[in-house]
């Protein structure tokens, strides 16, 4: 038997985050609720390099909308530690390069706390 191909890390997750988008859609409609319309359409993060990844792996768990939200209140050392956090405390399947990009992104683009 032939090993499996493995899908690349932001395949899986945009694949997860769709699953997720589906089902909570669906289970707002069972519900009596309006359709939700999916994260990425309810919140689009700015524009730059590690953006891509960034959605992809956060979504994997959580709505972006988080990120703008806790923005006023972070600088790179908390993003760092929610990073550490996502990782340490909730399993999130993030690799040490890929921390550092997601933490590049964010703190460019989404530090509102004065350091």
């Amino acid at each position: 038997m032939q090993p499996r191909a493995r899908l690349p890390a932001v395949a899986v997750a945009a694949l997860a985050a769709a699953l997720a988008a589906a089902t909570f859609s669906a289970a707002s409609r069972a519900a009596g609720g309006p359709p939700r319309a999916a994260a990425a359409e309810v919140t689009a993060l700015r524009d730059g390099e590690g953006r891509d990844l960034t959605v992809g792996q956060c979504m994997i768990c959580h709505s972006v909308e988080y990120i703008p939200a806790n923005a006023p209140a972070m600088d790179r050392a908390a993003w760092q530690k929610t990073i550490q956090k996502m990782k340490d405390r909730f399993g999130a399947p993030i690799t040490d390069g890929d921390a550092k990009q997601i933490l590049d992104y964010l703190s460019a683009n989404y530090s509102g706390k004065s350091s």
